[in-house]
């Protein structure tokens, strides 16, 4: 998520790196693991970093959305042995390599966020010029999707450093799994417009696309864009809350239902809302019509084929239609 979007977030103006000392960082909420869950287990001991060097360029790290165990091996591999570390919050990465046990050293470690890329942008740049191996954290999740990362990646491309990605956790992926909405085919929207006629526009264009959908909103503004998405037909929804995290929670049912579930809370944490794609609208077709203008110069055969591509009709009515057309059986 943008850190623009995010709720309850602070400022991080600072665009300097560190080595031993937080550069800038919110709360480490995100690594959000019951306290009795680590007792008695020794740092780190389930990983032990695999040979070799991190090759150069921009590598694009997911990091965990809720619980620090859902790191996977090759990232700790990627920080562990980067040249350069860069992060949207780097008090949140330091604390998640604190917990497995992979240690900083001497290493710059950049803040690259949505208030200082432009200034960070082409000191990351110089430094994959020199051949280094950069590894960039969102705050959670996967680099680039809704995230600052995104025009430090398109930099790097432009400039033909190589890019590669370290996949893991998705706050997209996760609620799409535990929705119970279709997946097989889905769009991520990202944040709403927070105002105006940008919000009501927004709207409008992504409730017409005929996939499941899939966008992040502030706590605060949930409530009525519920009330907003529900103006645009009766579709199935689920609304997910604070995943992978102790307070985890999931609603699921009709945008009504939904609504009225959530009605008089006060939301917290981070919160993804899926919308089920819209009913396909019945269309009435003028098959005479077709056929008629698919018959002009061309075969009764390829007038059907025409036509029964185009309405998505059954060949067999298509047909027999176009026979009748052709005797002058009306």
């Amino acid at each position: 998520m943008t850190q623009n979007d995010k709720p309850e977030r602070p400022d991080k103006p600072q665009t300097t790196p560190e080595t031993g000392q937080d550069a800038q960082g919110s709360a480490d909420t995100y690594l959000d693991i019951d306290a009795d869950e680590g007792a008695g287990v020794v740092v780190g001991a389930g990983w032990r970093r695999a040979p070799g060097r991190i090759p150069p360029g921009l590598h694009l790290v997911s990091t965990p959305i809720g619980a620090a165990r859902d790191i996977t091996l090759r990232a700790l591999d990627v920080f562990a042995g980067a040249d350069v570390l860069a992060a949207e919050d780097t008090r949140s990465l330091r604390r998640l390599m604190e917990i497995h046990g992979v240690r900083l050293g001497g290493r710059p470690l950049f803040a690259y966020h949505d208030h200082n890329g432009a200034q960070v942008r082409p000191r990351l740049m110089a430094l994959l010029a020199e051949g280094k191996s950069v590894a960039y954290a969102s705050e959670a999740g996967t680099p680039l999707v809704a995230d600052p990362g995104f025009q430090l990646a398109r930099a790097a491309t432009a400039e033909g450093h190589p890019v590669l990605a370290a996949p893991g956790a998705s706050a997209v992926l996760a609620a799409l799994a535990v929705a119970g909405l279709p997946s097989d085919r889905f769009c991520f929207v990202g944040f709403p417009p927070a105002q105006g006629g940008a919000r009501r526009a927004w709207l409008d264009e992504v409730t017409a696309i005929p996939a499941t959908l899939v966008m992040y909103e502030s706590p605060k503004r949930v409530h009525r864009l519920l009330g907003e998405l529900s103006q645009h037909g009766g579709r199935e929804a689920a609304l997910c809350r604070e995943l992978t995290k102790r307070y985890e929670e999931v609603i699921r049912g009709t945008l009504d239902d939904v609504a009225r579930a959530i009605e008089g809370r006060d939301l917290k944490g981070e919160i993804v809302v899926l919308l089920g794609r819209p009913e396909p609208r019945e269309v009435e077709i003028d098959l005479d019509a077709a056929l008629r203008a698919a018959m002009d110069g061309t075969s009764l055969r390829e007038a059907v084929d025409a036509v029964t591509e185009a309405t998505g009709l059954k060949r067999r009515q298509v047909y027999q239609r176009a026979l009748a057309l052709a005797k002058g059986d009306e």
